[in-house]
C-alpha cells in the first residue's frame, strides 16, 4: 500500500490515546492527519466541531481520508455535563459518519472507539461481545446508544466498532486511577486514599492499545463489534506493591467508603477469543514496565 492510499483520519488526536496512536501509525508509514486546534508534530491537523455537521462535512472532503479512527468523544466517567455525553457521542459520531458517506472516494476502514463500560455488571468474569449490554452511567449509555446509531450505517462504510477495556500509558490525565497512583509515588505522598483493593481490573499499555488499533484498521473485519483487550488482570493492591519497588518506599494505603462499590465483581477482565481470531495474538505489555515508563517521565 502506497502513501498515498494510506492517509488515516484520527478524530480527538489530541487526546491521550490519540497522541499515543499518532506516533505508532507515522511509525508505520501512514500519513496522519487530525482534528485538533493546532499543528505540530508533522501531523496535518483541521479544527472540527463534530457537534457541528457541516463543520464535519467540511474538513472530511479537505482531507478525503482513506482511514478514519473516531476517538473524539467524551471520555470521563465522571463528567459533570450529562447532556453533552449524548450531543458529542452519539450525534457528533452521527455527524463524522454522514460526512464520510457524503465523499466522493470510499474509505477503506472506520474504526469507532466504544467502550467495555457498555457491558454493565454481567455477573461474571469474562466478558464477551455476545452479551446483552447494560450499561449504568451516562458515559456508558451513551456509548451504546452510539453503537446502535452505527449500526445503521453498516451496510454504507466498512465499520468497525471496538470497546477497550482499560488501559493507561504517559500522559494520562490524573483523574484516572493509574496516574493517580503513580502521581502520589512521583509527590512522594505518604498516603493513598482507593476504593477496593483487591478488585483485579485490565490495566493494558496504551502501546498494546496502538498496535490493536492498527491491526484492526488492516483487518477485514467490518459490520462488528470486538473487544480491545488482553484477558489479564491486576489488583490494586498488586499495583501498589509494583509502585513500592519502584519508587523504593512504601505508601500507606486507606480506603475511601465513597469510593467502594457494593457487591463489584472480583475480577474482570475482557474476552480475547473474537479479537484474536480477527488479528492474531499480540503480547500485552508487562504493568510494570508501563508503570516505570509513566513513574520516570
Amino acid at each position: 500500500m502506497d502513501l498515498a492510499s494510506k492517509k488515516v483520519l484520527i478524530t480527538g488526536i489530541d487526546s491521550f490515546t490519540g497522541f499515543h496512536l499518532k506516533t505508532h501509525l507515522k511509525k508505520q508509514g501512514y500519513h496522519v492527519y487530525g482534528t485538533v486546534f493546532s499543528n505540530g508534530d508533522g501531523v496535518e491537523t483541521f479544527t472540527c466541531n463534530i457537534t457541528n455537521k457541516d463543520n464535519c462535512l467540511h474538513v472530511m472532503r479537505q482531507i478525503q481520508p482513506n482511514f478514519l479512527i473516531h476517538l473524539a468523544g467524551i471520555s470521563y466517567v465522571g463528567h459533570d455535563d450529562v447532556e453533552a455525553f449524548y450531543k458529542v457521542n452519539i450525534l457528533g459520531t452521527q455527524n463524522i459518519l454522514n460526512a464520510l458517506c457524503a465523499l466522493e472516494n470510499s474509505v477503506q476502514k472506520v474504526i469507532l472507539a466504544s467502550s467495555a463500560t457498555v457491558y454493565g455488571d454481567q455477573g461474571c468474569e469474562e466478558l464477551d461481545e455476545s452479551m446483552c449490554p447494560k450499561p449504568a452511567n451516562h458515559y456508558g449509555i451513551s456509548k451504546l446508544a452510539m453503537e446502535h446509531m452505527a449500526r445503521g450505517y453498516f451496510a454504507k462504510l466498512p465499520i468497525t466498532i471496538v470497546r477497550p477495556f482499560n488501559y493507561t500509558g504517559i500522559g494520562q490525565p490524573e483523574h484516572f486511577l493509574v496516574p493517580k497512583i503513580v502521581s502520589h509515588f512521583k509527590r512522594k505522598e505518604q498516603t493513598i486514599e482507593l476504593g477496593n483493593l483487591y478488585v483485579a481490573r485490565e490495566f493494558n499499555d496504551v502501546a498494546f492499545t496502538c498496535k490493536v488499533y492498527e491491526k484492526l484498521l488492516e483487518s477485514t473485519m467490518h459490520s462488528d463489534i470486538v473487544n480491545l483487550c488482553s484477558g489479564k488482570a491486576i489488583s490494586l493492591m498488586e499495583i501498589i506493591s509494583l509502585m513500592n519497588a519502584i519508587a523504593g518506599y512504601e505508601i500507606e494505603v486507606k480506603v475511601n467508603p465513597s469510593f467502594v462499590r457494593e457487591n463489584e465483581i472480583k475480577r474482570l477482565v475482557g474476552s480475547t477469543q473474537k479479537l484474536e481470531k480477527t488479528i492474531g495474538h499480540i503480547c500485552p505489555i508487562e504493568l510494570e514496565e508501563t508503570l516505570q515508563k509513566m513513574y520516570e517521565a
